[in-house]
This record gives structure tokens, sequence and C-alpha cells, in this order.
């Protein structure tokens, strides 16, 4: 197979099984990204999640603003520059994540038992490390 086509068709075929498995989401896709970002970054300014979401400032206060006033995250004086926040995932919006991706990996995992036979679980397990290896790659880790 041409590997542009394969290129398409990987595109396309990832993007539908994110949309499918997000499915499950009880929460917004822009919040449920801020804690992961939060979560796997640490403290971040909203410009910060902006940038890393692709979104505009405007869109990522929003989002900010509805997680801080569900208890899922605070903010606090950036230490070098007193006009900046920093904002944090507290215990609740850890847990609010957490159960999230429970979710997500269990509405995948019941989908992946009830399509593939053994060998071909055996098969995408290793089709994972060719596309963590082509992740790395494309974002240069």
């Amino acid at each position: 197979m041409d590997e542009d086509v394969l290129a398409e068709e990987l595109r396309r075929s990832i993007g539908e099984l994110v949309r499918a498995v997000r499915a499950v989401d009880t929460m917004p896709p822009g919040e449920a990204a801020i804690l992961g970002f939060l979560d796997r970054d640490g403290p971040l300014t909203t410009a910060d999640l902006a940038r890393l979401r692709g979104v505009t400032h405007q869109s990522a206060a929003k989002s900010v603003k509805d997680l801080s006033a569900d208890g899922l995250v605070h903010s606090e004086r950036h230490p070098d520059d007193g006009r900046k926040f920093l904002l944090r995932l507290t215990d609740a919006g850890r847990s609010r994540l957490q159960r999230e991706r429970t979710s997500r990996a269990g509405a995948l995992g019941t989908a992946i038992r009830e399509t593939f036979d053994s060998d071909e679980r055996r098969r995408l397990g290793e089709s994972v490390a060719l596309l963590s290896r082509l992740t790395a790659h494309l974002t240069g880790d």
C-alpha cells in the first residue's frame, strides 16, 4: 500500500476511534483535555493551556472558569510573574479525570474483547508499540 494512502487511512481511522471512545465522556472534551494537561504537565497558565489545546485564550479561560467553579482546578499566583496565575489540578479534579480515563479504557477494553480473537488482540498490542514510535517521531520525543 502506498505510504500516503496508508497515512490518510490511519489518520481517518484513529480520528474515528478517538471520537468513538470519547462518546462515553461525561464532561466536555475541552475540560477533560485541560485536566489531562494539568495532570501530565503540572501547573500551567491559561495561556499555556490555550496553546497546548490549539484554541483561543478566551475559549481556554471559559473552560478554566467552569473547572474552577466545580472545584476541579485552583489557581495561585505565578512565582515568577505576579500578573499571571498558575492552574493546578485539585484532588477532586484528579479523581474526575481518573473516572473519565477509566470509563474510556473500559469502553475500549470491552470493544477489544468483543471484536478480536486472541491472535488479533496480540497483533493489536504490537500495533500499539508501532503507533507509539510513530507518535514519538512526530512529536520529536
